[in-house]
């Protein structure tokens, strides 16, 4: 187990070099996006202006507020409350992210399946894990929002958050193929079998 400070972006070697049960904080740019955002990007064919190559999204879609717009509120919006959501749901998405998009990182809740752990294995990236309820702490961590765009989707627009000490986050998919949920699905059969023997039933 080893701890990570990344300043994003990075490079395919970097992601690579994260493995299951690391951790990892985020220093400088994170993108926030959600079910909607991607369905557009990705099922409507809609393109963003952001470069998203070597970087991490986060699948949010944070309480703002509109405020006007200065050095310290450059896109126009103060955040209030940037949690983070359920990534299962944005499984198909992964892969074009990391192919079309050139992401590395993947953060949310939950965990992801088959396919995004074999993007990250292929394309070479990392599904970094956060405890849910975490969002008041979560916001803490970014600075400031400095951009959105694809913004008539509110509040799953495009998102480009600065953060500071984003973390620490856990290593939950790496591209080695190892998984979190992978080992505590397969741990959790064990010892439902084991709990099972005892009693004398059979599987």
């Amino acid at each position: 187990m080893a701890h990570h400070d990344l300043r994003m972006p990075i490079g395919e070697a970097q992601a690579r070099a994260l493995k299951v049960d690391d951790t990892v904080t985020l220093e400088g740019t994170l993108y926030g996006i959600r079910d909607a955002t991607q369905i557009h990007m990705f099922d409507r064919g809609r393109k963003t202006r952001f470069d998203l190559a070597g970087h991490a999204v986060i699948h949010t879609a944070p309480n703002v507020k509109k405020v006007a717009k200065s050095a310290e509120h450059p896109a126009g919006y103060a955040p209030s409350c940037i949690g983070t959501t359920t990534s299962d749901r944005m499984e198909r998405f992964t892969r074009p992210l990391m192919v079309q998009n050139g992401v590395r990182l993947v953060i949310g809740k939950g965990g992801l399946r088959e396919d995004s752990l074999r993007a990250m294995r292929e394309l070479g990236g990392a599904y970094l894990a956060i405890v849910g309820g975490a969002a008041a702490l979560e916001t803490t961590w970014i600075e400031t929002i400095e951009d959105v765009d694809l913004d008539d989707l509110h509040p799953e627009s495009l998102w480009k958050f600065r953060v500071r000490g984003f973390g620490p986050l856990v290593v939950a998919m790496d591209s080695h193929g190892g998984s979190l949920y992978s080992q505590v699905r397969s741990d959790s059969q064990g010892r439902r079998a084991k709990a099972l023997a005892s009693l004398g039933v059979k599987a």
